[in-house]
């Protein structure tokens, strides 16, 4: 067989089919390239969001925080106004005798504590106990009969545990 000048400048016929192949790999190229840079700004994008979101919700706890501290003793403050109306409608009153104003300070007292010790607060009651440094501070140690050695003979001042945590030490005396 001759070559034909036809055939010679169409080449072969896989020389065609080599080109088409080509053609279709670097357009798959191209377009797998633009699938790539789609996702890529779409997660670039949902990159950008997450940080947006996670930026408002720190924002948000830190106005949470900031209200729960400025608004924290709302209600224990509500709860302790009947106390201070009653104190004051105690002053307002004329001199009355002692034994009234015992009772309405007594009363008063009983309201306060029942006020705290709905907010978690509690006193400590260390008389006739043994002595518990984690709980008592003590101020000095007698000798004293009926009371053992290590034993709160004496409380100078209630101390008080806010939901098991220690507010105050109570201040005591000891036994030797």
């Amino acid at each position: 067989m001759h070559n034909t000048p036809r055939d010679s400048e169409a080449g072969s016929p896989d020389e065609g089919f080599v080109a088409d192949t080509a053609d279709a790999k670097s357009r798959r190229d191209e377009t797998g390239e633009a699938a790539l840079d789609d996702a890529l700004v779409q997660a670039r994008e949902e990159s950008l969001r997450l940080l947006a979101e996670l930026d408002n919700q720190r924002k948000r706890s830190a106005r949470d925080v900031a209200a729960a501290h400025k608004f924290g003793t709302e209600r224990l403050l509500g709860d302790l106004l009947p106390i201070a109306d009653s104190l004051e409608r105690g002053l307002e009153t004329p001199a009355a005798d002692s034994a009234k104003l015992r009772e309405g300070m007594r009363l008063t007292l009983a309201m306060l504590e029942k006020t705290l010790a709905s907010h978690g607060l509690e006193p400590i009651e260390p008389l006739g106990k043994a002595f518990d440094p984690q709980l008592h501070q003590a101020m000095s140690a007698i000798e004293s009969e009926g009371v053992g050695a290590g034993v709160v003979a004496q409380v100078f001042q209630k101390g008080y545990v806010l939901n098991g945590r220690l507010v105050r030490p109570a201040l005591v005396v000891v036994g030797q």
